[in-house]
């Protein structure tokens, strides 16, 4: 991937904005927020040379909360857009941010085809288990069972299997990251930005509010860097099961990295040797060429 640099390189204060941030107090989305703007930094990314697209949700209120060029889509659609983006100007780093709710429901389309077509962007998924902006509703990955506020009696869907269901995918890039280890999901976004196709990265985060059943300390005493422990980023099989086992430990770290499948812009033949992108060669063209044959 091909990343603008500019020798200076930006500063935190850079992505700073105006905006206070209004999060519940402890909400993992304030490490998520850090972690970004600290990777973009780490790798001299400057505001003006990444594009940062947002779905809707608590994470979707970062848009007015950091500096550069964002975009805050509809609910589960903030892939197509990121993927279009990144088409028109393949320079250009693009980041791509939704929730389990609509990334593992209304979005889950999209998101399986931006794994098999390895669009070369990054999607950072918040993961709290809940729709925390709409005050509590289950999502596909709350626990079957746990009970919520519009589900007194416990939620009687089975849980979605998400990280199998990504891994059956046949994914180049999967992560997991915990928004209380700062450092480590800093590394592990730095990585995931340079990754030559799609890139899953999959954060746990606490939700004070509404999440008592997966919270910040429990998260604290189970997230363990399987990469410190020796896991082997090539090891699909052994990835796919650290991924998957979480019984008794959380894996996180860089669980599975494939860089020799071609992404979706290298696979188009018509831009082959092409040396421009698709927003410089914009220009106006008669239309009428196109309708002569029909008048």
């Amino acid at each position: 991937m091909s990343i603008p640099l500019d020798s200076s390189g930006p500063l935190m204060k850079d992505y700073a904005s105006t905006q206070a941030c209004t999060w519940c107090d402890a909400c993992g989305d304030y490490g998520i927020w850090t972690a970004i703007k600290r990777a973009l930094v780490e790798l001299k990314i400057h505001p003006w040379q990444a594009l940062l697209c947002f779905d809707v949700g608590c994470h979707g209120n970062m848009a007015d909360k950091i500096g550069g060029y964002r975009f805050h889509g509809l609910h589960g659609r903030v892939i197509p857009f990121a993927t279009g983006a990144k088409i028109a100007n393949n320079k250009l780093p693009v980041i791509a941010v939704g929730g389990d709710g609509a990334s593992f429901s209304e979005g889950v389309g999209h998101l399986v085809h931006a794994i098999r077509s390895n669009y070369p962007i990054v999607f950072i998924l918040h993961n709290n288990a809940n729709y925390g902006l709409t005050t509590g509703q289950a999502s596909a990955l709350t626990p079957k069972g746990q009970k919520m506020n519009v589900s007194p009696n416990g939620i009687p869907e089975r849980t979605l299997p998400s990280m199998d269901f990504v891994f059956s995918l046949e994914p180049t890039f999967v992560a997991r990251g915990f928004s209380g280890d700062i450092p480590q999901l800093t590394q592990i976004l730095k990585t995931a930005i340079a990754h030559r196709g799609f890139a899953f990265v999959d954060v746990l985060q606490s939700c004070p509010t509404y999440n008592h059943f997966a919270t910040h300390d429990f998260l604290l005493e189970r997230c363990f860097d399987a990469n410190k422990e020796g896991h082997d980023p090539k090891d699909l099989a052994k990835a796919r099961q650290l991924a998957t086992d979480t019984s008794k430990r959380i894996a996180t770290g860089i669980l599975y990295q494939n860089e020799d499948v071609p992404n979706f812009c290298e696979e188009l033949v018509p831009r082959q040797g092409k040396a421009t992108q698709l927003t410089e060669e914009v220009r106006c063209i008669d239309p009428s060429i196109f309708y002569e044959d029909f008048i």
